[in-house]
């Protein structure tokens, strides 16, 4: 059974779901463009990794603090990547232990940038939908910063997502220098079926895979 509480310290505001047995790994999970720590998807998200002992931190990037509603503005990127660096930092102090920084869409972008600046941000990063470009623009990709990631990353894609296509997304990937795996969500779009698809075998299941095979101290549930 976890525990949901309302979390507020250093800046981050989300819930803390806490499982009912010791925690084998902390997840930093925020959201997209258009939706807050709320969104059905994060919800449902934290519920399955919590149910298989993992602490998970959901939690409102700098522009959703300031505006409720929109789109975050540029101007806000740079505080938005603040945000994720504080909320991985704080499950630190929480756990101890492996910690998984993840966004969806906007979000996962985000992380994914920051990470490329600051490798030793985490253990690991899970994009989902990740927005490799705007919707019927596929030469305006967000790929600048992939030749500088080297955390293993997993990208968790749906297979009719207009953000990116699945053969899109593994273009792409390879210039990544770091370990990189995709989980595709077959019939999904970008909203990834807000979380209505099986989480535990397309995307906990193969992060285990993933931390174990290039993390040196993996979560027990890795092993």
């Amino acid at each position: 059974m976890c525990n949901i509480s309302a979390f507020e310290c250093n800046g981050v505001s989300g819930f803390l779901h806490q499982p009912g047995a010791a925690s084998c790994g902390a997840l930093a999970l925020t959201h997209g463009a258009g939706s807050d720590c709320n969104a059905r998807l994060l919800v449902a998200l934290a519920e399955a990794f919590c149910a298989r002992n993992w602490t998970v931190l959901r939690y409102n990037l700098a522009f959703r603090r300031n505006r409720p509603f929109g789109p975050p503005l540029p101007a806000y990127a740079a505080a938005d990547q603040t945000s994720v660096k504080n909320a991985v930092a704080e499950l630190r102090k929480l756990t101890g232990g492996t910690v998984v920084a993840a966004g969806h869409s906007y979000g996962g972008r985000q992380t994914t940038m920051l990470a490329a600046e600051e490798p030793a941000l985490c253990e690991a990063l899970i994009a989902f939908s990740y927005p490799l470009h705007p919707p019927k623009k596929p030469e305006q990709l967000r790929t600048a910063h992939f030749p500088s990631l080297r955390i293993p990353v997993l990208f968790a894609q749906g297979s009719v997502d207009g953000f990116g296509t699945v053969a899109e997304m593994q273009n792409a990937m390879q210039m990544i220098p770091g370990p990189a795996r995709l989980a595709v969500v077959q019939g999904a779009g970008h909203d990834l079926k807000s979380g209505k698809f099986n989480i535990d075998g397309l995307v906990i299941r193969e992060l285990d895979a993933m931390l174990s095979d290039h993390c040196s101290h993996p979560p027990p549930s890795a092993l």
